[in-house]
Parts: C-alpha cells; sequence; structure tokens
C-alpha cells in the first residue's frame, strides 16, 4: 500500500473518532458550562480577597465542568424523547443516534463519580458534596420532577445553576457564608428573566411536546410582568452585596450599570407585549442574550472589586 493510500484508509477511522468525541462533549453542553464557571471563579477571588490559589482554581475549574457535564448529560438521556421533536433540540446526540442512551448513561455516571471523588480529593469534601447535589438537583429535581408538570420549573429547577457559587466560595472557605449565599441567589432571581425569553422565542416547540413552560400557559404579557418584577428583585439583591461583603466602587458600578441595563430591556419587553407584539417585534432574545452578558459583567466585577478594592465611604 503506498503513503497516500494508507492516509486515505485512516482518515474515515480519524473523522470518525472525532465525531465520536464531539457528540460526547455536545452531550456536556459546553456553552452552559462555560456560564457556570462564569460565576465559580470569580467568587472564588472574592472569598479569597484577592488571587486565590492557581492549583485550587484550576481543580475547582476541572471538577466543576465535570460535575456540570454529568448533570447536562443526564438531562439529555431523559428529555431525548421530547428533543426529538424540538426544532432547537433535534440535533443532539442522542436523538441523531451519534451515541446511544446505554453509552451515555455509562458517561453521565462516571462523570458523576469523578466530579465527586476529583473534588473530595483535590478541593474539600464539602464542595464534592454540593457539586454532587447540583446533579441530582438538575437531572431529577429539574429534568425528571419539574420540568413536564409545573410552568414553575425554571424558577425551583434554577437552583441547579446556583449551586456553582457556592462550590466556587467553599472551595475557597470550606464554609457557605453569606456573601455566598447573597450571589447564590442573584443567580436564583436571574434565571428565570434569562430562561423565559428563550421560552418566549420557541413557545410553539415546548407546546408541541407538553412542557409547560409559562409562555405556553401565559399571555406573553404576563409572562413579561414576571420577568420584570423577577428582575428588580435580582438588582436589588445584587446591591445587597454590597455592605455584606463589604464591596468597593468597581463592584457598584458593574451592579448598577449591568443590574440598571437589565432592568430596561426587561421593561422594553414587557412594553413590546403589550401592544402585542409579534415574535419578530417582540425580540425576546435580545433580553436573552443580554442576560449572559449581565452575569458576565457583574461577576467580573466580584473578581475585580477585591484586587482593584477601591472602598466606599464607611465601609472597610
Amino acid at each position: 500500500m503506498t503513503t497516500l493510500e494508507s492516509t486515505r484508509a485512516k482518515t474515515p477511522a480519524a473523522h470518525s473518532w472525532r465525531r465520536t468525541i464531539g457528540a460526547y462533549v455536545a452531550l456536556t453542553k459546553p456553552r452552559i458550562i462555560e456560564l457556570l464557571l462564569v460565576t465559580t471563579i470569580p467568587v472564588m477571588f472574592l472569598a479569597e480577597r484577592g488571587v486565590p490559589s492557581l492549583w485550587l482554581v484550576v481543580a475547582t475549574f476541572v471538577g466543576g465542568s465535570f460535575s456540570a457535564g454529568a448533570a447536562n448529560t443526564f438531562n439529555m438521556i431523559y428529555d431525548r424523547d421530547i428533543d426529538a421533536h424540538m426544532g432547537r433540540t433535534a440535533g443532539r446526540p442522542l436523538v441523531t443516534g451519534a451515541v446511544t442512551p446505554r453509552a451515555a448513561m455509562v458517561f453521565a455516571f462516571a462523570l458523576t463519580i469523578l466530579s465527586t471523588v476529583w473534588l473530595w480529593a483535590l478541593v474539600n469534601p464539602l464542595s464534592a458534596l454540593l457539586s454532587l447535589a447540583a446533579i441530582a438537583l438538575y437531572a431529577v429535581g429539574y429534568t425528571i420532577l419539574l420540568k413536564r408538570r409545573t410552568s414553575q420549573n425554571i424558577v425551583w429547577g434554577g437552583v441547579a445553576g446556583c449551586m456553582p457559587v457556592l462550590i466556587g466560595w467553599s472551595a475557597v472557605t470550606n464554609a457557605v457564608e453569606w456573601p455566598a449565599v447573597i450571589l447564590f441567589l442573584v443567580i436564583f432571581f436571574w434565571t428565570p428573566p434569562h430562561y423565559w425569553p428563550l421560552s418566549m422565542r420557541f413557545t410553539e416547540d415546548y407546546a408541541n411536546v407538553g412542557v409547560p413552560m409559562l409562555p405556553v400557559v401565559e399571555q406573553q404579557t404576563t409572562v413579561a410582568k414576571q420577568i420584570v418584577a423577577y428582575s428588580w428583585v435580582m438588582f436589588a439583591t445584587s446591591l445587597a452585596l454590597i455592605p455584606v461583603a463589604p464591596m468597593g466602587w468597581i463592584y457598584v458600578v458593574a451592579a448598577l450599570v449591568s443590574g440598571g441595563l437589565f432592568v430596561g430591556e426587561a421593561h422594553r419587553l414587557l412594553a413590546a407585549a403589550r401592544r402585542g407584539a409579534d415574535q419578530r417585534t417582540l425580540k425576546p432574545m435580545r433580553l436573552f442574550h443580554f442576560s449572559i452578558t449581565y452575569v458576565t459583567l457583574l461577576f467580573l466585577g466580584v473578581a475585580i472589586d477585591p484586587l482593584l478594592h477601591l472602598p466606599l465611604p464607611g465601609l472597610s
């Protein structure tokens, strides 16, 4: 066999391996993992009141990624029946057959065990237990018990997405303290106005598969009102961190500017809903995309503030 023929013979196998690896990576929902880590690592800087150990950051980052990947894989396994009938999810690996349900289940349990052992051994037992709780909350609490039964699914199911804040704090302090609880609540109140605009965009998909997301069972104006309400509570909760941490000017500016823009965008959505706007003019995805920017800016402030602390008058 010539060198060219040998290369051609190997190419399909190489492509197959790349496709397989890509399919397993897709099971973990890497974009969601990125968002979770945006809330984990900055909290470690705040807990340390400076730069935490690089090794600790890496260990927490890797363990958190394994944990989130496990939760997301369990979610895809259970939801594969409805994913097949939704345009946004029809290309997922369990729908296309790129990964079998059995193989995905083995993968999910392997990631669960790996993340728990990793965090227990290299971070601390508290962080490992919080990580395990996050997997259970998302895979069982949200995916199995809430998602298909109540329009408040994302509210209470969103608790799982708040856990990385506690994991990041406990990784440094081996405790859960008030600043971490406040940031936990910020993410808790952020989750509905983050996810409901996406649900508004794909209301028909959710309705077709019988998932009672709030926009499926309520009018757009009602959904937008709740989005505004949660946005204001989220904004106020973010400001509660200032005296508790205590935070300086950098965080204050980040919280006020990003939170103000978030609330303003929520009110824009409500105004459009009241006018009876269609999907083209309602533009719910504007708020969805900005909600990601909001978390990034706010938690960037969380990370930078203790490094360049510019104290407010009366706060040390």
